[in-house]
């Protein structure tokens, strides 16, 4: 495939040119949140939503072996492991 390169000239102004890196910023920004959240990890707040219990009950959990990931102070909870705790409590 054959590239064809195009010459323009574009008047933009520093007010367009933050406009521009804003939006791409924003847009790329969204693309990583959509890609970790489809990866499964979940903040401890998102995690309890998840499994339809309250923050609290979800820190409770942690005592009967829910795993959470923490990473210098940053905590995280796979859906696999929810459902994996629940799983193993079912009854």
């Amino acid at each position: 495939m054959k590239e064809e390169h195009v010459k323009m000239n574009v008047n933009l102004t520093t007010t367009d040119i933050e406009e521009i890196v804003i939006k791409a910023v924003q847009k790329a920004l969204q693309a990583a949140q959509h890609e970790f959240v489809d990866s499964g990890w979940l903040s401890l707040k998102e995690g309890a939503k998840y499994a339809g219990v309250s923050y609290n009950t979800l820190l409770k959990y942690r005592q009967y072996g829910l795993q959470v990931c923490e990473i210098e102070g940053i905590k995280r909870i796979s859906r696999k492991e929810i459902d994996r705790f629940f799983q193993e409590h079912s009854f």
